[in-house]
């Protein structure tokens, strides 16, 4: 590679290890992941880390790699955040949706906006006196999804989003496998009959 190829690709490289990156808002660095695939994987394999793309929707990240039996682990590079319990919920509610979404159109972009995600999210979340207050954390639980990279506010609204569909890697099989568990324990929450409860990234 010339010089201006090698800038392009550490510049993918390290926005690929700030955060997600996206054909649509990204495309410059997209182009590049999709050249310089391979040599991606290789650099990246050597700290840990495996390169996710997924070329059909549109995106690109790297997470830590898994390990076999018997196989040495190399430290862990991206650390573990626990999410809360409205977070984690707010998640399962967008992935049902997108699953809903996917079953009974044939569109492409699932637009929300803050209104309907309060709306579904209240069904979970405890009584309280304090409306604005729940609307305001609320207001916070969508806003920490946002930088997360599941919602992309669209251009010109402070009210709508477009769900990223990096989301069905994130809440993938296992997630949806015991989806009626996680539900239950959000209503059981909800009724006040336990306490917060956190997932994992």
């Amino acid at each position: 590679m010339n010089v201006a190829d090698d800038l392009a690709y550490s510049k993918a490289l390290v926005a690929l290890f700030k955060n997600v990156v996206f054909k649509e808002t990204d495309p410059e660095h997209w182009e590049v992941i999709l050249v310089q695939k391979y040599k991606i994987e290789d650099y990246v394999s050597k700290i840990g880390l495996t390169l996710v793309v997924d070329e059909m929707d549109g995106y690109g990240y790297l997470k830590q790699r898994s390990y076999g039996d018997g196989e040495e682990e190399i430290p862990r590079l991206v650390p573990r955040h626990a999410l809360s319990y409205p977070v984690s919920l707010l998640l399962v509610l967008l992935r049902k949706q997108l699953l809903e979404f996917d079953s009974t159109t044939g569109d492409q972009r699932l637009i929300v906006t803050r209104q309907q995600i309060a709306e579904r999210m209240r069904l979970f979340l405890k009584d309280t006196t304090n409306e604005a207050k729940m609307v305001a954390d609320i207001d916070k639980h969508i806003d920490r999804i946002e930088k997360m990279g599941f919602l992309r506010r669209l251009r010109g609204s402070e009210d709508h989003f477009e769900v990223q569909r990096i989301l069905r890697s994130f809440v993938n099989a296992e997630w949806l496998h015991h989806f009626n568990e996680r539900l239950n324990m959000y209503r059981i929450y909800a009724d006040g009959e336990t306490g917060d409860r956190e997932g994992q990234e």
